[in-house]
């Protein structure tokens, strides 16, 4: 799948020329002359990186990087700066800011493509662990969850999760009908959950998270 790439650059002639040059090493482009264009698009085109010129009138690219960072679902997008600005402050700062790579004008086509490159390789390297990483954390919330749980509490989970009613549970743990309802309402307020199937789902879930964990 084509990558997306915004170029935003006040210098027309070096924006077409970048555009020209990125739709042939395959990736897909969309350019604006300022930052404020930029941001008014940016929702609509989606970028999966941003290459951006600092010097721009109204809002600079140091602007433009604090308000992407500033979004919720902007923050994550990959930020260039391109830049004539090549002092060490500047650049100190441009990171500061949240940039991921910092190349002065003029530059190599050939070495921006290899940065735009390098960018998405530690991206798609990093997606994996992210989820593997927040899936865990599922994991260990569900845990606590379920240990939090008296043994009365589980036991009457286990039942409703193999599908038996409030009458047949009241049966088996030799009590009345009143208080298992009680232990469900209970049940479905600590996991959160909004009826008995998703509380059947969690449980099974939770279950087959340890045997995997075994």
């Amino acid at each position: 799948m084509k990558k997306t790439i915004l170029l935003i650059d006040d210098d027309i002639n070096l924006l077409n020329s970048m555009a020209s040059y990125l739709i042939s090493e395959g990736f897909t482009i969309h350019i604006a002359t300022n930052g404020y264009n930029a941001l008014q698009n940016l929702t609509i085109i989606q970028p999966d990186l941003i290459i951006t010129d600092i010097m721009m009138p109204n809002i600079d690219g140091y602007e433009l990087i604090k308000r992407i960072r500033s979004k919720k679902n902007w923050h994550q997008i990959p930020v260039i700066f391109l830049t004539a600005k090549g002092m060490t402050q500047d650049r100190i700062l441009g990171y500061n800011l949240g940039c991921n790579a910092y190349l002065a004008k003029p530059f190599y086509p050939e070495e921006l493509i290899s940065i735009i490159n390098n960018i998405f390789k530690q991206l798609e390297f990093y997606r994996p662990n992210v989820n593997q990483s927040t899936k865990q954390l599922q994991n260990k919330k569900q845990n606590s969850i379920f240990n939090s749980l008296t043994p009365k509490e589980y036991k009457v989970l286990l039942l409703v999760a193999k599908g038996y009613t409030n009458k047949e549970i009241a049966n088996k743990v030799n009590s009345s009908i009143r208080n298992i309802e009680k232990y469900v309402s209970r049940l479905l307020n600590k996991t959160k959950t909004r009826n008995r199937t998703e509380l059947a789902k969690l449980t099974l879930l939770n279950y087959l998270n340890k045997l995997q964990g075994e």
